[in-house]
């Protein structure tokens, strides 16, 4: 039995869905059954829980021989890198009390990096301290930019012809990944347990720049789209007007730094994997 963390997300309803096409059993962790009652027909069970009650995982994860784990966005946390290292905490209690013996870990391209990629040292923090857990072998899957980051600008695309792109290197083509590409190789990873921890690096077909995406644009779309640069100290005060707290766009302002950088790369450890979704496949639709 598979145990799958984050089934009401981009990834992990991916992950639960090919496991039980191919006929694994699968448990689902949520805190909210109503939003997974499409898995639950399909023969998935479904149990309360929730990664920042750490009372809940060990409990969760009884009895299964492979997990899906990840540490789930708060675009609104105050403190964004600390609750993902009590996520983290949490979860290595679990997997000890449950001796679970193999768990597949969404981590981040960049992640051998302890500093200077703003969110993605949650996924160091992860990687260093999940195998703490030593009766769990891990497979971390080290995902590229989410293609479906790019959906937040749309709006902008539709209404303004431009996708906007902080401090520059529009024109810099740099590995992305759809959503359900990472669901699936991860699901294969949990159906295939390595006999000893596993590096996944993880890209689309090929790489993408932000110029790129508004070429797609245009051509969904009928009519121009260029990529529109704005300054990078813009940032923050863009993005907390969008909503997220100022300690969450302030991580996202030094990711930025950290891919202008040369910090936001893979590291060449372990496999590397190419995805079959392009970016069209994923933009295009949301402009139709």
């Amino acid at each position: 039995m598979y145990v799958v963390f984050g089934a009401t997300g981009n990834t992990g309803k991916v992950v639960a869905s090919a496991l039980l096409d191919r006929g694994a059993e699968v448990r689902v962790v949520v805190r909210d059954p109503a939003k997974v009652e499409a898995l639950a027909a399909r023969g998935a069970e479904v149990v309360r829980g929730d990664v920042l009650d750490a009372s809940t995982l060990a409990p969760a994860l009884a009895g299964a021989e492979g997990a899906y784990l990840l540490v789930p966005p708060d675009l609104a946390s105050a403190d964004l890198v600390g609750r993902g290292a009590r996520i983290v905490d949490g979860l290595v209690g679990a997997l000890r009390e449950a001796a679970v013996p193999h768990a597949v870990v969404l981590s981040s391209v960049g992640a051998q990096h302890a500093t200077g990629t703003g969110p993605i040292v949650i996924t160091h923090y992860a990687e260093t301290q999940l195998p703490k857990a030593q009766a769990t072998r891990f497979t971390f899957v080290r995902a590229a930019y989410f293609m479906e980051n790019l959906l937040s600008s749309v709006g902008a695309m539709k209404g303004d012809g431009v996708v906007p792109v902080f401090g520059g290197g529009e024109s810099y083509p740099f590995p992305m990944i759809a959503t359900a590409d990472i669901g699936r190789v991860s699901a294969e990873a949990l159906l295939a347990p390595p006999s000893e921890h596993r590096w996944i690096e993880l890209a689309g077909p090929r790489d993408y720049s932000f110029a790129d995406a508004a070429r797609i644009a245009t051509e969904a779309l009928g009519r121009e789209v260029r990529p529109l640069v704005l300054p990078i100290d813009a940032m923050v005060p863009t993005l907390t007007g969008f909503g997220l707290s100022a300690n969450v766009a302030g991580l996202y302002r030094e990711m930025t730094e950290g891919l202008a950088a040369g910090l936001v790369t893979f590291e060449g450890k372990g496999d590397a994997v190419r995805g079959t979704v392009t970016l069209e496949e994923v933009l295009s639709p949301a402009l139709a």
